[in-house]
């Protein structure tokens, strides 16, 4: 797109835009941060751009926790902290941007406390678009702005003093301050699930761990000895073989959760040692503590457990795959396309002590890839 408008080619530059947007929206996200720096480099990608901001004030962590943050451009930084809606507190949005503009003066001493006069204006320089999109916050029932260094340095005297007087005395200003940003209440999901995941609820987490730690009797959901962390989520545009094998390979304790397309099923299976996609001898590797199931869920009475058998072939790591546990052609396997009718199914084989469910194939609606971890 940038060098389609180097050569004045508009046209097939915004198309490449839309395109992106509506089609491959899961490969932006995929690669968030670098599309994030490069929309900002033409104003002209003014849709990639709002595309992007409309993802971030969602998920400001995406950026402002990423290493790229402190080489943000300004015109992304400034485009972003003026979003009305962006969804984090905001002393946390401020103690980011005078991070920001330390990096952008590495001549400054490390201790704020050394600083001189003439070390403040240059801060104050460096952020001197950002200042006029300053809020207030709520702290103990009163809308104050945080009163310590280095804000009330960067600050016009004029105006913190009148921010002083409006939060602190409710008096009549002349300046113009901000209000707060509006936070959003998120929706809750239209099935029970547990806050961490679409797709499964608390007591179906601790039932899985139960099996892991091959316990006799199921955990309560709320002495659960594991943390679930979220490595994917694919629904929609995210059904592909590609984003498992960019975000899963080589991670370990992964626990897999399926959403069957069409009924209440929920598929799965536990892989201690990991998918390897560097391994090209038969694409195998040995596990004696894998297993796969089925979780009790709506109509379904029972949850189904399937520990290995044949440990040597217990996980597959074929590249044109996503997570299979047992031989490709049985046990439970995912394909490239995993939302398309054949992209996964689950067959009866000796490698794992029962089948999981009665039909072979099926098409994902949604699933879910987690690492665990004790905690």
């Amino acid at each position: 797109m940038l060098i389609a408008y180097q050569f004045l080619l508009d046209e097939l530059a915004m198309q490449l835009q839309t395109y992106l947007i509506e089609k491959e929206a899961h490969w932006l996200r995929l690669h968030f941060n670098r599309i994030y720096q490069k929309s900002f480099q033409h104003n002209k990608l003014e849709n990639l751009q709002n595309w992007c901001n409309d993802f971030v004030v969602k998920y400001p962590n995406k950026i402002f926790d990423s290493e790229e943050f402190f080489t943000l451009q300004e015109n992304a930084l400034v485009t972003l902290i003026s979003r009305n809606d962006l969804q984090m507190e905001e002393v946390k949005i401020w103690n980011y941007i005078i991070k920001w503009g330390i990096a952008q003066n590495p001549g400054l001493p490390s201790d704020s406390e050394d600083w001189s006069h003439e070390n403040f204006s240059s801060l104050k320089t460096t952020l001197q678009n950002c200042l006029p999109h300053i809020r207030y916050f709520q702290m103990s029932g009163k809308d104050i702005i945080i009163n310590v260094q280095p804000y009330q340095q960067i600050l016009e005297k004029k105006l913190w003093k009148d921010i002083m007087k409006k939060y602190m005395a409710n008096e009549q200003i002349a300046s113009t301050v901000l209000p707060p940003r509006i936070i959003l209440k998120p929706k809750l999901p239209t099935r029970t699930v547990g806050s961490f995941s679409t797709v499964i609820n608390e007591a179906h987490a601790a039932e899985i761990v139960s099996w892991i730690d091959k316990k006799d009797i199921t955990y309560l959901a709320k002495y659960n000895p594991y943390e679930f962390k979220l490595l994917l989520r694919g629904s929609r545009d995210g059904f592909t073989n590609i984003s498992f094998w960019n975000l899963c390979d080589k991670q370990t304790h992964l626990v897999i959760v399926i959403k069957v397309k069409g009924t209440d099923e929920i598929l799965g299976g536990y892989n201690p040692i990991g998918w390897d996609k560097s391994i090209t001898n038969e694409f195998f590797k040995e596990c004696k503590d894998s297993f796969i199931f089925s979780l009790k869920n709506g109509n379904i009475q029972n949850s189904i457990l399937s520990r290995v058998k044949e440990p040597k072939k217990a996980i597959y790591c074929g590249p044109a795959y996503g997570p299979v546990f047992g031989d490709d052609n049985f046990g439970l396997a995912m394909y490239y396309n995993f939302n398309n009718y054949h992209g996964c199914w689950t067959r009866q084989w000796s490698g794992y002590e029962k089948p999981i469910r009665n039909a072979e194939y099926f098409s994902t609606e949604e699933y879910e890839i987690f690492q665990i971890k004790k905690n």
